[in-house]
């Protein structure tokens, strides 16, 4: 299912100004363009492509904060959009938030996810990935 071409082109402006901002270091400034293209979607809101990455960008956003409590939640909606059950990413920022919110159980969940999906690769992306891919060692769950 696609958007209607004058919503698509108005979420595709604000997606990637907020990508700029995000890039810069803006991210307060990156959510509210990342919102601002959310609130454009046709309702259900979640069964559109967009809102699953819309909601990832923002919870990542949200993670670089340091709001883990609000990336968590914008990581959880995006779980409701199309293709986020088997992104990787969604659940590994997922699990790193929950983690840092001392929720360790759930973050292995969805640490261990990310692990079955892409295995080392994404833990070895980030800076800190080892600290994470560590914590599902030890927890006897990757190799």
């Amino acid at each position: 299912m696609e958007l209607p071409e004058a919503i698509h082109a108005q979420v595709e402006r604000l997606s990637e100004e907020g990508s700029q901002r995000f890039d810069d270091g803006r991210y307060a400034a990156a959510i509210d363009r990342w919102n601002a293209a959310l609130a454009l979607l046709p309702p259900p809101a979640a069964d559109w492509e967009a809102w699953t990455w819309l909601q990832t960008s923002i919870g990542d956003a949200y993670y670089q904060l340091g709001n883990f409590g609000a990336a968590r939640a914008a990581l959880f909606d995006a779980l409701n959009g199309p293709g986020a059950a088997d992104n990787p990413f969604v659940h590994y920022r997922l699990g790193q938030s929950s983690t840092r919110l001392g929720r360790d159980d759930e973050g292995r969940e969805h640490l261990l996810k990310a692990y079955m999906l892409d295995g080392e690769d994404i833990f070895q992306a980030e800076p800190d990935g080892a600290r994470y891919l560590d914590l599902l060692r030890r927890a006897g769950l990757a190799g």
